[in-house]
């Protein structure tokens, strides 16, 4: 009996051991691969912070959506919601800092525990955390959270948190999120951004409809002061937060009053900022950006203008060829179709050579392939050969240039000879396929100010004998077009970020192709793509990931999936010099919470410098 006895303390012991041995200490950060934080436990604040910066004053500045928005919550599909309400109202499980590729560091949650395994993550509460109202975040507030957004939320959540298998509360302050699988490396990190809702007050209220204009109760250093019929809101900083202290807050949200002006046209936009009844403008139009704010405010510094945040991805942007439409299925005519778009013209002549031309399919970011595959890629590839362009193999993709004098013909004379090896020939001044159909297709557009940049390319489509139409609709009737693929060429793009997951199933994956919910624009179904998808959000280290991402990134680009188009050099944006700003900024984002008000009227820029001169550490 003692031998028994002994043996099943042994074999109890040797189990919670095996048990421990599954687990990482609690963590006051996340990566992706598990590498080093940049900040590590106990630090004091972020490097673009002014932990010094006075709170006080105001900022106005135009929102980033165009149009009246016609509820609160950013979180559904529905309509126009206020993004800025994710994270100044309703504070996250974890912060993503700002100058990192995705690091996510404990704000309602005081630690986080991954599992060796990569089978589930922990969250342990802060116990400070309360709502606006004075009630503790539980454990129980996070499982609603999460259950509300997968069940009303975007689609989005439901793609992002599709490999969630179940969420258990163990403890007031304590829940645990099993996942179904530990191939999707950024997924613990995802969900450590899930904003915390507050069950006693949504449990009765409208969330899938937005929860309309009355001002949510919140958990974040803002609360909802005013709101103007979908014009403008107002958020009021709340002294007593509960996080003001946290090294992750330190240094952000100076202003105690935030306000978002809402425009239906951005020429608008600008007029107004220019008449100085708001303080900052996110620039769309190289024109408006290089001209649209020239004066003597301009001259003399009261009016600010910059491109901030230049180390950011860039958003992608293209052309995109609907792929189940019959005369773009041959990659030769797609390809021939690129060449005749002349960016280098269209920057000089309209955008005042402000853009760069897009290569890539993550624009400014480690992630684009701008070399020739090495080994680690080859092998990557390699087993794909045939499925995917040789060229792949071999050159760097360029996308066709031009000497931006308008005059073409050289890429004329390519493009007649691609289409000519696809069976398209000319038919008096057209171009026919061999059962006499011409080449012809529709241009699907919603956008101001589109059209001047297709009205050359339609030209010098039309020398060659392609006809290309252009038709513009409202919003709504496209937002069912885009939804049931009824187009033959958009403009459209994605964000970009530097830690890519499964969102790229959403914009690339064979499965989004018809599903009315995704962004797979262009009806893409390509198994050797999907296959690089897979590899890419399966990477066990960050330069596995990048192997995947520089392959997948060859592929798309030597299948002419889209006219690639341009990206600027930054945030473009204009603002009246009343603020100070961190001595270093922020390499992914404007991050306008690390600014604060340092005079109520604007100054010139020997008057801001006198100022800023006075204290220590800014600017």
């Amino acid at each position: 009996m003692r031998l028994d006895f002994l043996t099943l303390v042994g074999s109890t012991l040797a189990l919670l051991l095996a048990s421990t041995a599954s687990l990482a200490a609690p963590q006051h950060a996340l990566t992706v691969y598990g590498e080093p934080a940049k900040y590590p436990a106990g630090f004091s604040h972020f490097d673009y912070v002014n932990p010094e910066a006075p709170k006080g004053g105001s900022l106005k500045r135009s929102a980033l959506e165009v149009g009246r928005f016609d509820h609160v919550l950013p979180y559904i599909d529905k309509g126009i919601g206020v993004s800025q309400v994710d994270g100044w109202v309703y504070s996250p499980l974890a912060y993503r800092s700002l100058d990192e590729p995705y690091t996510v560091y404990g704000l309602v949650a005081q630690k986080m525990e991954r599992a060796e395994d990569g089978l589930f993550l922990r969250f342990f509460l802060n116990p400070k955390a309360r709502f606006a109202d004075g009630k503790p975040i539980t454990a129980e507030d996070v499982r609603y959270s999460f259950n509300l957004l997968m069940t009303q939320g975007s689609l989005r959540f439901r793609t992002l948190f599709a490999d969630v298998k179940h969420v258990e509360v163990e403890g007031p302050l304590q829940v645990r999120f099993d996942f179904s699988s530990n191939e999707n490396r950024t997924l613990p990190l995802d969900v450590a951004t899930l904003p915390v809702f507050p069950e006693h007050w949504w449990k009765d209220r409208d969330f899938a409809n937005g929860g309309g204009y009355e001002a949510p109760l919140g958990s974040g250093p803002y609360k909802v002061s005013k709101i103007n019929s979908g014009s403008t809101i107002t958020f009021q900083r709340d002294p007593d937060w509960w996080g003001k202290d946290l090294p992750v807050n330190r240094g952000l949200y100076n202003f105690d009053r935030l306000s978002l002006e809402y425009f239906g046209d951005t020429e608008v936009a600008r007029q107004v900022l220019r008449g100085g009844a708001y303080d900052f403008n996110r620039e769309f139009s190289a024109t408006g950006y290089s001209i649209g704010y020239n004066g003597p405010a301009l001259d003399d510094g009261r009016l600010q203008r910059a491109h901030l945040a230049k180390d950011a991805p860039q958003s992608s942007q293209g052309y995109v060829f609907n792929l189940q439409k019959p005369m773009f299925q041959d990659r030769r005519v797609r390809q021939a179709l690129a060449m005749l778009w002349d960016f280098e013209w269209a920057n000089r002549q309209m955008m005042r050579n402000l853009y760069i031309r897009q290569q890539s399919y993550f624009s400014n970011s480690p992630l684009a392939a701008t070399q020739l595959p090495d080994a680690q890629e080859l092998a990557i590839i390699e087993p794909l050969r045939g499925q995917i362009p040789d060229e792949v193999f071999t050159q760097v993709f360029k996308a066709p240039t031009t000497d931006g004098s308008g005059m073409i013909r050289d890429k004329q004379l390519q493009a007649l000879a691609l289409l000519e090896e696809a069976g398209w020939t000319p038919k008096g001044d057209k171009l026919v396929n061999a059962a006499g159909e011409p080449l012809e297709f529709t241009f699907l557009n919603v956008q101001n100010g589109l059209e001047r940049l297709l009205l050359p390319y339609k030209r010098n489509l039309a020398q060659i004998g392609i006809t290309l139409n252009i038709r513009r609709i409202d919003s709504s009737q496209y937002v069912n077009r885009l939804m049931s693929r009824d187009y033959d060429m958009i403009v459209s793009g994605f964000p970009v970020t530097t830690s890519p997951g499964l969102e790229l199933y959403n914009y690339f994956g064979s499965a989004a192709a018809f599903d009315r919910g995704a962004n797979n624009y262009f009806v893409l179904q390509n198994p050797a793509v999907d296959t690089l998808i897979t590899g890419l959000v399966r990477a066990t280290t960050q330069a596995q990931m990048l192997s995947y991402a520089h392959a997948l990134d060859r592929v798309l680009q030597w299948n002419y999936y889209w006219i690639p188009n341009y990206y600027p050099p930054g945030t473009s944006a204009a603002w009246w010099n009343r603020f100070g700003r961190p001595a270093i900024a922020a390499s992914n984002d404007e991050a306008l919470e690390s600014w604060w008000e340092v005079s109520p009227t604007p100054l010139t820029n020997e008057q801001m410098k006198a100022e800023l001169d006075k204290t220590r550490g800014t600017h």
